[in-house]
């Protein structure tokens, strides 16, 4: 095992590099950009961009990639992505940032991808288990690395678009001098929204209505926070607790939705996130415990509903169906956080609390569509579900993860 499991360790170092610079520099954007007096629109489209560009990536990169190779197109795509990140610094202008971003977001999908399939390339029967383990830790500990190193140091300077692509080009280093071998080529993804909607509809609709959410959530908090003069040290705690509330409640949410129907604790937990985002908006929190305790309630609930929805969905799927029916929720979830950041940028021109009106109505509508289809359709016996198991954050998810989950299907 372990000769199989040391060259895993150097694919996981170069994700961890890309997803560090990835939560500093998508955390960086919102906030210099508020600092620079960008409007709420126009920084909402940064999210909406970067997602287009994710999407497109997930599709579209595979020829690429089989075209010159995985070596070649992740040093290409890393380089790339280093390179934007330093011109965002010198181009201080929003139509310019919106632009790179969309070349962001393709180039990161791209690299993971590559990642993911070298990893899937090295995982055993024995072994998947365990690399898609640690492939969840090191997402959510790189991530937030990335989001509090922004606390560091002088938003308004340079150094942190520098420090950013720095962490992208040490992503090259760890794959450059491995001697993992190249994977088989990436697969097309197709997107059946059709297949996806017949085969559940409670997880068509919710996997949409929580990228609308998560997306408008991911983008312009950091305007919120900034906007209520928020220092960036809580900024970026802020953030960070969204992230290590959702991957704490996994588990035991996840559980419960073994034992009885996935919908009422989709529903459930839905509606206290919902129920979170319309306090924050009412109340509007001046005390950093009570948002704190705010936002974490809304990061327990709103981040473990993506894992239980792709259950949801392959509880009714067959089992050679589960990388096309979690590949298509996953792009169906791209084009929700699309939709977010846009829609959340439009409303936050006239308060910025009224972002988690924009969350509260997306969980609102998940919660009370998950009860509708209650009465519709009866529930799987729970010794037929599918096991819950966790999933990678969305953001930084690609269908070639979903490859890695030791659910899917696998040759002996």
């Amino acid at each position: 095992m372990r000769s199989n499991l040391l060259p895993v360790v150097s694919l996981l170092l170069g994700t961890a590099f890309l997803l560090a610079g990835n939560g500093l520099h998508g955390l960086l954007l919102p906030m210099r950009g508020t600092a620079e007096g960008f409007s709420p629109t126009s920084l909402g489209l940064l999210g909406t961009s970067w997602a287009t560009g994710f999407v497109l990536g997930c599709i579209f990169s595979q020829r690429l990639v089989r075209r010159i190779g995985h070596v070649r197109a992740f040093s290409a795509f890393s380089a790339l992505i280093a390179i934007i990140a330093l011109l965002t610094g010198l181009l201080v202008d929003p139509i310019s940032w919106i632009l790179l971003r969309v070349v962001t977001g393709f180039s990161l999908a791209a690299a993971f991808m590559i990642i993911e399939s070298w990893l899937n390339e090295r995982a055993t029967n024995e072994t998947r288990g365990l690399i898609f383990s640690l492939y969840m830790t090191v997402t959510y500990i790189a991530i937030v690395a990335g989001q509090m190193s922004i606390a560091l140091g002088d938003i308004s300077q340079s150094t942190f678009f520098m420090v950013a692509g720095i962490l992208y080009c040490l992503a090259l280093l760890p794959t450059a001098v491995s001697n993992a071998s190249s994977p088989a080529p990436l697969k097309e993804v197709k997107l059946d929204l059709k297949m996806i909607y017949r085969n559940s509809p409670v997880s068509f609709v919710a996997m949409l209505l929580i990228g609308i959410a998560n997306g408008a959530f991911g983008t312009l908090a950091p305007v919120f926070g900034a906007n209520v003069e928020l220092t960036a040290l809580t900024i970026a705690t802020m953030m960070s607790i969204t992230i290590f509330s959702g991957a704490v409640m996994q588990l035991p949410a996840g559980r419960m939705s073994d034992r009885m129907d996935r919908r009422y604790v989709l529903a459930a937990l839905a509606a206290t996130a919902g129920i979170s985002g319309l306090a924050i908006t009412i109340i509007k929190p001046s005390g950093i415990s009570v948002l704190f305790g705010l936002i974490s309630l809304y990061g327990a609930m709103s981040y473990t509903l993506y894992s239980i929805i792709v259950a949801h969905a392959n509880d009714y799927a067959d089992n050679d169906q589960f990388v096309t029916v979690s590949g298509g929720l996953l792009l169906l979830y791209g084009v929700g956080t699309i939709i977010g950041p846009l829609v959340g940028g439009i409303v936050m021109a006239y308060n910025p609390y009224l972002l988690f009106a924009v969350t509260a109505a997306s969980h609102v509508g998940v919660a009370g569509y998950a009860l509708f289809r209650t009465r519709m359709r009866a529930a799987i016996p729970a010794d037929e579900r599918e096991n819950f198991a966790s999933i990678p954050s969305a953001r930084a998810a690609t269908p070639e993860s979903i490859n890695l989950d030791p659910r899917a299907p696998h040759e002996l």
